[in-house]
């Protein structure tokens, strides 16, 4: 079934004016089309690999919120629609495909209302429907918030993780002792893994909501099942939080991975993998490194327990170090682990297993992210589409996976391959987001250089639509975050990622992947450590100056911009050269020391500066920015989520404060509520884009 994009009436007060290209005939899509993108935030595929559960988030401009939808894949029906409150995530098949498990904050009777201790009277609940479709059923009643969810292998039970609950006695007593006092570190609970029988808790559900339970028309909006007997049994007890859960497929064990109960990466010792029997007893640490675990996936005969080490979490191998994506096994055991595919030279990202036992996984390697077998130590491309995979999910009982797929032209859709060592050959599950095959197409190539110091270096160049290898084009240097990662051939249309947006607004823009960026080798990661900014700020300074050699920027309209730690680098550009006309920048730090005060990612930023702030203050200074800002002389346009502790919004002020002291032109947008990913209202994302879109042509001359 072809997806029905909905329509959308917006403001006419702004529409992006977007150049005249002769050398099309589709128009240029507008900043209206662009932002009213779906996207596709998860799938699951059911053990068969006959149909599939596809989660996707939409603006809803009307209630200045985002949805969250489930959608159902079969081959007979095609696509339709699940679920209909748009507050659901994160979907998982039963293993005898008969019901599909979700998370959402539906409300039940019996929810508190918001109060003034900041509670919104919400609980991400677990609740289930079949496969069939029909009404979803809660299978509690208490507000658990579930933090991460897995069936038992036969489909009997769910485990899931939720942070201790207080009893009634003990919240009051909190309450009349601390009133709204927050105590940092003290009031932080660590997580219960527990486990819920599915057939008890479904009958109890029925009978709640038969129609002599039914909510009265005081309380028709929500569900009566708050009335749901407690059924849940604690499985272990841990002091962290429990981030993930994989039970092995003989049953014997469940195997978990911990994180910090503050949410803040102070320590790689917080994030470990352990071992506990399904009915409950000592729980046994397996782990015990510098890494940050993650997606655990036991081999079919239960003897290895499968994980990855995501790019910039660490590695097994020795001190932490921000290095590519690693793949291990660990034998539960002997407690042997092996690192897997150590002989590619990418990025390894999400993997899964085929039924037999073999390993597929996601590699990022230059511009695009491909499909690999891993066997061993070998990791081997598998034949694929030029473009870019991603969320590699495969099935229990069947050779077939889901895979997601897309290029900068081309949105993201959900793809089966019923070969899976041929993910070319594809079989379209999705057609989201339609409008950009009408609209006028920019075309894009890699681009290569030599830095300052001859380190090889590429990026991407977007150029307008119908300008391939155009000349003298003015130019949007657009910097991407993390540093850990890289741009290149996928699709992105969103408040962050709108590179084709400035392309369509008669923009070359130029994407580096500069020293630190994923997908081009461990030692081209490592070498951005202890030079956080001055290094990798070389290396896109020497791209701009060879494109402007090579004849393609012209160096009278040069802008720069970029979010996050794109926008570290922008706020430090323009304090080393003043030929960027204007820059566009977001979420970036100014200094070090009190960023890393506030950071939630504390630790990164300690080992990519060589230590904490009074280990190492000379380099702390010497790579801020804020230092140098009396050599800032570009116009600059500033954005901020009010509630960002990835990084702090006061950085933002910090830099509003120099720009204002030293008479630069300048505005600064904060978005309330939002922290470091604008995810809350749509409208502050279509703002933001908005203004910069305003800003670059403002200065622009």
């Amino acid at each position: 079934m072809r997806f029905r994009f909905a329509s959308l009436i917006l403001p006419a007060s702004f529409c992006v004016a977007v150049l005249a290209v002769a050398q099309t005939s589709q128009p240029a899509i507008t900043l209206d089309e662009y932002l009213n993108t779906t996207e596709i935030s998860d799938a699951s595929l059911s053990p068969d690999g006959t149909a599939a559960a596809i989660s996707t988030e939409s603006p809803d401009w009307k209630a200045n919120t985002y949805r969250h939808d489930l959608w159902l894949w079969t081959a007979q029906a095609g696509l339709r629609s699940l679920t209909h409150t748009g507050t659901e995530e994160k979907p998982q098949w039963s293993p005898d495909g008969k019901w599909i498990a979700f998370v959402s904050d539906r409300a039940l009777l019996g929810d508190s209302a918001a109060g003034d201790d900041g509670d919104s009277g919400k609980s991400s609940r677990l609740w289930l429907i079949a496969a069939t479709g029909g009404e979803a059923l809660p299978l509690y009643g208490e507000k658990l918030d579930v933090r991460a969810f897995a069936w038992s292998p036969d489909s009997s039970t769910i485990y899931f993780s939720a942070a201790s609950p207080l009893t009634h006695d003990q919240e009051d007593a909190h309450k009349d002792e601390w009133k709204d006092v927050i105590r940092w570190r003290e009031q932080h609970r660590g997580d219960l893994l527990l486990k819920i029988p599915v057939a008890p808790a479904l009958a109890h559900a029925v009978e709640v909501r038969s129609p002599a339970a039914a909510p009265t028309a005081k309380t028709a909006d929500a569900e009566p099942s708050a009335k749901l007997p407690t059924l849940a049994e604690t499985v272990a007890k841990s002091d962290l939080s429990i981030e993930e859960i994989a039970p092995s497929p003989d049953g014997k064990h469940l195997a978990f991975v911990t994180g910090p109960v503050h949410r803040r990466t102070e320590r790689p010792a917080d994030f470990e993998v352990f071992l506990v029997d399904p009915s409950g007893g000592t729980v046994r640490q397996l782990t015990h490194n510098d890494a940050i675990e993650s997606i655990l996936r036991w081999s079919p005969d239960s003897h290895w327990l499968n994980f990855s080490v995501q790019a910039a979490a660490g590695s097994l191998e020795g001190k932490y170090r921000d290095v590519q994506g690693r793949l291990y096994r660990l034998d539960p055991v002997s407690g042997k682990t092996e690192r897997l595919g150590s002989t590619f030279d990418g990025s390894f990202e999400r993997f899964s297993l085929l039924p037999d036992g073999r390993i597929l996984a996601l590699g990022l390697k230059g511009t695009e992210s491909e499909l690999y077998l891993v066997e061993g130590q070998k990791a081997t491309k598998l034949p694929g589409r030029a473009g870019s995979y991603a969320g590699l999910e495969s099935a229990r009982a069947s050779n077939t996976i889901l895979i997601r797929h897309s290029t900068i032209n081309e949105p993201t859709q959900v793809y089966l391959a019923s070969d899976p060592l041929h993910p070319d050959h594809l079989t379209a599950l999705t057609s989201f987001n339609p409008i950009f095959a009408q609209r006028a197409q920019p075309e894009w190539a890699p681009y290569s250089w030599k830095s300052d110091d001859g380190r090889s270096v590429e990026g991407v160049l977007i150029f307008p639509p119908g300008k391939k290898d155009a000349k003298r084009l003015r130019m949007l240097t657009f910097i991407h975050g993390g540093p850990a990662d890289a741009d290149g051939n996928r699709f992105g249309a969103d408040w962050y990622d709108w590179a084709t947006m400035a392309a369509d607004n008669g923009w070359l823009v130029f994407r580096p992947n500069y020293r630190g960026s994923s997908g081009y080798g461990d030692d081209f990661m490592l070498e951005i450590e202890p030079h956080l900014v001055s290094k990798p700020g070389r290396d896109i300074l020497a791209g701009v100056d060879a494109l402007v050699k090579d004849g393609y920027a012209d160096p009278g309209h040069l802008a720069i911009g970029g979010y996050s730690y794109g926008g570290y680098m922008t706020n430090w550009l323009i304090t080393q050269t003043t030929r960027f006309k204007s820059a566009v920048t977001g979420a970036g730090a100014v200094e070090h020391a009190a960023n890393w005060g506030n950071d939630d990612e504390t630790w990164d930023d300690a080992w990519y500066l060589g230590g904490q702030p009074w280990e190492n203050p000379n380099l702390y200074q010497s790579e801020a920015a804020l230092f140098r800002f009396d050599k800032v002389k570009t116009p600059t346009h500033l954005v901020q989520g009010g509630a960002d502790v990835r990084v702090s919004y006061l950085e933002g002020e910090t830099m509003e404060r120099a720009l204002q002291s030293l008479g630069v032109p300048h505005t600064f947008l904060v978005f309330p509520g939002e922290g470091h990913g604008l995810g809350k209202n749509p409208w502050h994302g279509y703002i933001k884009l908005r203004e910069e879109l305003k800003w670059l042509e403002k200065y622009d001359k």
